[in-house]
């Protein structure tokens, strides 16, 4: 079983604006506009990777902190995809990310988030207990995304610990401060993001590993950059069109995370593994 953890977990809200007579909204700014319902997805990387995984038939767990009608939301549609869950509950409100659309495909659409909730130290605490047990069952741990208000920048170093004292892999997807933390625990492979200057020198994945990393993947545009202490590799994709993917074009972090998985746990050799990753992320699945 392949555990996932997302601590900032999110609900996506999706709205079709209905304007009567028009093709594109906005109605005026006085005037009420009408929408569809609403429809429920839920997200965060962890979330993402642990859809994705499933879809392609590993067992998976997904966790991490839920709370609120939002929490509620997210475990629900999970379970739609057949998706096993195991979230900590928390009594603030999981974060919403609202998206309007019009009713053409190319038309305008905004966007709104709300800051994630405040956790305490309780919360943190009996997290940290269900984490532990759900290490006894796990083949590897993934541990994905930001951190809510309330955790320290540590904490995504702590569960490094934890898995590594329990004997189980564990895959890292952070940045900032969270990933500056953790990275001297040890993590088996850190997946992050770099500037084109860093990921073109093999700097930032080879400082990684350095730090504490077994391995590291540091995608830039829709390169890849995977580097060990037995060497390096890169994998791009190639441009299919005139505006198809190619340097620039930004992988799907949670599908390229995703991707990874499979082959960290089988031994795969890494030219396998990013054309493998490198497939799943240029379909876009996912944050």
């Amino acid at each position: 079983m392949i555990v996932t953890v997302t601590l900032n977990a999110v609900l996506h809200v999706a709205y079709t604006v209905l304007a009567p007579g028009e093709t594109t909204p906005p109605n005026p700014p006085d005037e009420t506009i009408p929408t569809s319902r609403p429809i429920y997805r839920a997200g965060g990387r962890g979330v993402t990777v642990a859809r994705m995984l499933r879809a392609f038939g590993h067992d998976v767990l997904a966790a991490g902190l839920a709370g609120g009608a939002s929490g509620e939301l997210i475990i629900q549609d999970l379970a739609r995809s057949g998706v096993p869950t195991a979230f900590t509950l928390i009594r603030g409100d999981s974060r919403r990310f609202f998206r309007f659309a019009g009713p053409e495909d190319d038309g305008p659409v905004l966007r709104f988030s709300e800051p994630g909730p405040f956790i305490t130290t309780e919360e943190l605490g009996r997290f940290a207990a269900d984490y532990r047990r759900l290490l006894t069952g796990a083949a590897a741990v993934v541990l994905c995304g930001s951190l809510p208000d309330g955790l320290p920048a540590d904490t995504y170093g702590s569960l490094v610990t934890y898995a590594a004292e329990a004997g189980v892999p564990v895959i890292l997807d952070a940045g900032g401060e969270e990933l500056k933390h953790a990275v001297g625990h040890g993590p088996d492979l850190v997946v992050a993001e770099s500037s084109e200057a860093e990921a073109g020198s093999g700097g930032f994945g080879a400082a990684l590993v350095r730090l504490g990393a077994a391995a590291a993947a540091v995608a830039v545009g829709g390169q890849v950059r995977a580097v060990t202490t037995d060497g390096e590799w890169t994998a791009r994709l190639e441009a299919t069109d005139d505006e198809g993917a190619g340097a620039d074009f930004p992988l799907a972090r949670g599908a390229l995370v995703a991707g990874l998985v499979p082959g960290q746990l089988l031994g795969w050799s890494w030219p396998d593994r990013l054309r493998h990753a490198l497939a799943l992320a240029a379909g876009g699945a996912g944050p």
